[in-house]
């Protein structure tokens, strides 16, 4: 089987000479012994058993001996496992998830890993799966299967370089990683699983799901619920990446993010389904929704990021928290409402993008380089999803999608320039009339009540129950000619003040007994 190495989607390239001497078809001893205790485990639902080899010893052996090889294929440890069809789709799936982190996968591979997601989904769905599988691999089935998608649109979509066989095996498979079936196949776990419904009865006490985080205790699976559950994540990511956000935010209602559940359980899950969440209500102008997430999520994380510093999601942890903060900064200055922003939090924040921050409020040509900046930095990999021209010339539209999200963004940001006028006067007077605001912003007065419709337009959001809600910090009413202005007075936060207090209290402390000792 060779390999080809020239790598793309932001893998890191590796080398080294074992890469030539691969073979498929021999499996080490360590490799052995993982598969059969792996595959007893499983056998035996011993849940605790399977996360410490999947989570540990797979990563371990596939750093160990597998840095810049494939894992031996699956016909040739199946033997071992005594030619289990649904074992050997789980090791596939693995199998491939390592090639795509390590290497750089042919477009046959690609096909192949989307044919075994078929059949791996098709069992879930029709067949008896008798398993319990940890959350990790249930959710990175889920994340990956989105992933793996998003891949093969990107790389579809560079036409330039493709070689005639490339070409015809894209004609040939036209229906790998098709939109509709990628949408279908998540759509189906959903309903199948009846996830909506199970979480539906757990808030009137009839179901235990959440408490159990999804595990069966009672003989049964828990892996069609929680892979349903994951699914609704997984459409959310698909819909942010196809710029639908409404109906990705739809998908997600079943879900009480302001509660604990299965979600929260695995951090990649809880961090993809926040970032995901708070970029759509950023892009549906929800900035106060997506204020709130996002400080929520960094606190978490800023709280929590020791203790994930040895797991392989480390990596992507930091990078999405970095993102997430460059979401805030865009959010809190397009919607100042800093009132809504953890002490930390904003702590971080102000390090971060303080000053990128106080020039983007001001909406001049600066301003709107550096929201198109942040905004490239932070957006996910948007994706465009039909299949391109095959006929000459044949160009690159990789990037389409991106611009479109990108001109659709900076076109509100224009917008929002508009208002920063008549925000800072209404920040100023409690009351103003309308002709003495119009000189001051150097407009005539229908001109202004257009300015100050828009401002109302602009700074309200219809939420997902079609409720109207203000974004804004400062609100008005127009009585005659008249312009009452209303200011929102932040609430008091006597916890943060208290144990602010505390903290700085044991400093000095600590001081004083120091200088005791000396």
């Amino acid at each position: 089987m060779a390999m080809p190495y020239d790598y793309e989607d932001g893998h890191q390239q590796q080398s080294g000479p074992d890469s030539l001497s691969y073979d498929p078809s021999f499996v080490p001893d360590p490799v052995k012994s993982f598969v059969v205790h792996l595959y007893r485990h499983i056998r035996e639902k011993n849940v605790y058993e399977i996360h410490q080899m999947y989570e540990n010893s797979f990563q371990t052996l596939s750093e160990r001996m597998f840095k810049d090889v494939p894992w031996p294929s699956v016909d040739a440890v199946a033997p071992f496992v005594d030619n289990d069809h649904v074992f050997c789709l789980l090791y596939r799936e693995m199998w491939f998830r390592h090639l795509y982190a390590r290497l750089s996968p042919t477009l046959k591979q690609r096909i192949d890993s989307w044919d075994n997601y078929c059949s791996l989904f098709q069992v879930v769905l029709h067949g008896v799966v008798n398993m319990q599988l940890p959350n990790q691999w249930l959710w990175d089935m889920v994340d990956e299967f989105v992933y793996q998608f998003q891949s093969f649109c990107q790389y579809r979509a560079k036409m330039k370089n493709k070689t005639e066989q490339e070409i015809a095996l894209l004609k040939q498979f036209d229906q790998a990683w098709n939109v509709y079936g990628v949408l279908n196949f998540l759509q189906a776990l959903v309903e199948k699983s009846m996830i909506i419904q199970i979480l539906e009865q757990e808030k009137e006490g009839l179901e235990q799901f959440t408490a159990t985080d999804g595990y069966d205790y009672n003989g049964g699976s828990n892996v069609l619920k929680v892979l349903g559950y994951f699914s609704m994540i997984g459409l959310l990511r698909v819909h942010c990446l196809l710029g639908d956000y409404h109906t990705g935010l739809k998908c997600l209602l079943p879900i009480d993010l302001s509660q604990q559940g299965v979600y929260t359980s695995v951090i990649g899950s809880h961090i993809a389904t926040i970032y995901h969440y708070g970029f759509a209500n950023l892009m549906l102008r929800r900035y106060v929704d997506a204020i709130r997430e996002f400080n929520k999520i960094l606190l978490y994380i800023y709280k929590t990021k020791q203790y994930h510093q040895k797991s392989p999601q480390y990596e992507q942890i930091l990078k999405k928290n970095e993102q997430m903060y460059a979401l805030l900064a865009i959010s809190l200055s397009l919607c100042p409402q800093v009132k809504l922003v953890e002490e930390t939090v904003n702590s971080q924040l102000r390090e971060k993008y303080g000053e990128k921050m106080l020039r983007m409020q001001r909406f001049d040509d600066e301003a709107f380089a550096l929201y198109d900046e942040l905004f490239s930095y932070a957006c996910p990999k948007f994706i465009t999803p039909s299949a391109p021209s095959f006929e000459e010339p044949l160009v690159n539209y990789n990037q389409d999608a991106y611009r479109l999200q990108l001109k659709l963004f900076l076109y509100e940001v224009k917008q929002q320039q508009l208002l920063s006028g008549v925000r800072t006067f209404l920040k100023v007077y409690s009351t103003i009339s309308m002709g003495k605001l119009a000189t001051y912003l150097e407009v005539d007065e229908p001109t202004l009540r257009t300015i100050l419709l828009t401002y109302k337009h602009k700074t309200h959001a219809v939420d997902s129950d079609g409720k109207i809600s203000s974004n804004a910090d400062v609100d008005f009413y127009v009585d005659d000619d008249m312009i009452h202005v209303i200011e929102s007075k932040p609430a008091k936060r006597y916890g943060d003040y208290f144990l602010r207090q505390i903290v700085k209290l044991e400093g000095v402390m600590t001081d004083v007994d120091r200088v005791k000792l000396e």
